[in-house]
């Protein structure tokens, strides 16, 4: 079940990236808030991540506090077999992974330290928009000394920032390592091929297995989720690794509690991968999207967003992001004739699959 999905482009995907392949960090034959809030503690703030030894908490400490809620996740599905990291986020048995950890399985099972038993789960929902799931283990299960991690905030980071990942590679539970946010507002490709946006990269070593595992920062609260590995062949880290931002952990679990499918906006457009001549190339409209329906065309040249000026790929699936359905975004577009043009866009609902 190894997936190695190669940049393209589909959106603003993977920008500067072509020359690597990107590797979902599953492990093993390689498949790789509404009844109680998530445990939410608020932004990072800009001085809050301190690297050890600089006046906070120490790896060691703070591996000791957090790293009994991080879990082992084993899945089945037919004859094959995976292995994969998650994080429990509540005392009620609510397990943060990635969906491309558990897609496609039939059995589901988790371990919260070295040596406990096995406890089986059950997929309460899937977001493969963000490759975000969301496990239920009977609370009872839960060992006592097992405590849930804190959601901090993916706002206010900064590249240079400290962070810390724990997880399984290569099925090697609890493994801790360190590093720093490399660069922010990165893109990256969901499972059903649609782009996230604002995807932290991180040197810290990321391998097969720490897919849905924690990046903390350096109070040890949650500020992504493990995902891909970019890597100049083979599947092992390159120091190129990519994290769901923990925003959208807050975004999706509320739905996925209930057991209902995130609401996404859509505004259907592919972009270059890159800004240029200071703005951002539509490279395809999806007929009878909302990009169409307001008139945008291939080839025109996004320059600014409710006004802002377009500096990097992410800026439209970031502006998207905050939004709803039938929200409005308005685009400043330079059309191919050199004509500039203002264009309101109202917003649809995100389809389910997007087809490369």
């Amino acid at each position: 079940m190894s997936r190695v999905l190669i940049a393209f482009l589909v959106g603003a995907l993977m920008a500067g990236l072509a020359v690597f392949a990107v590797v979902t960090a599953t492990n093993g034959d390689e498949s790789e808030p509404d009844t109680r809030q998530a445990n939410v503690d608020g932004d990072p703030g800009p001085d809050s991540p301190k690297p050890a030894g600089a006046g906070g908490p120490s790896v060691a400490d703070i591996y000791a506090r957090v790293s009994s809620g991080v879990t082992f996740i084993e899945v089945e599905s037919g004859t094959e077999a995976g292995s994969g990291s998650g994080f429990l986020i509540d005392d009620e048995g609510w397990i943060v992974t990635n969906d491309h950890v558990v897609s496609g399985a039939s059995e589901v099972s988790v371990v919260f330290t070295e040596g406990a038993r096995r406890v089986d789960a059950e997929i309460a929902g899937r977001d493969p928009s963000s490759d975000l799931a969301l496990l239920k283990v009977d609370g009872d299960s839960v060992p006592a000394d097992v405590t849930p991690l804190k959601l901090a905030s993916s706002r206010g980071l900064r590249p240079g920032d400290a962070t810390i990942a724990i997880g399984s590679p290569f099925g090697l539970s609890g493994s801790v390592t360190t590093g720093v946010v490399s660069a922010l507002g990165r893109s990256i490709q969901a499972p059903n091929n649609f782009t996230i946006s604002d995807a932290i990269q991180t040197d810290a070593a990321i391998n097969p297995g720490n897919s849905g595992g924690p990046l903390l920062d350096a109070r040890g609260r949650v500020i992504g989720v493990n995902s891909q590995i970019a890597t100049g062949g083979g599947n092992q880290s390159a120091g190129v690794g990519f994290a769901v931002p923990v925003d959208a952990v807050k975004r999706a679990v509320p739905a996925l509690k209930r057991g209902e499918a995130v609401e996404r906006a859509w505004i259907g457009v592919s972009t270059a991968p890159e800004v240029d001549r200071e703005g951002l190339v539509i490279i395809e409209v999806v007929p009878d999207g909302p990009a169409d329906a307001a008139g945008i065309q291939a080839g025109d040249l996004i320059v600014s967003v409710d006004g802002e000026p377009v500096t990097d790929a992410g800026a439209i699936g970031a502006a998207v992001n905050e939004r709803k359905p039938g929200d409005a975004v308005e685009l400043g577009l330079r059309r191919q004739s050199g004509d500039q043009a203002t264009v309101t866009v109202t917003l649809g609902e995100r389809p389910s699959q997007l087809t490369p």
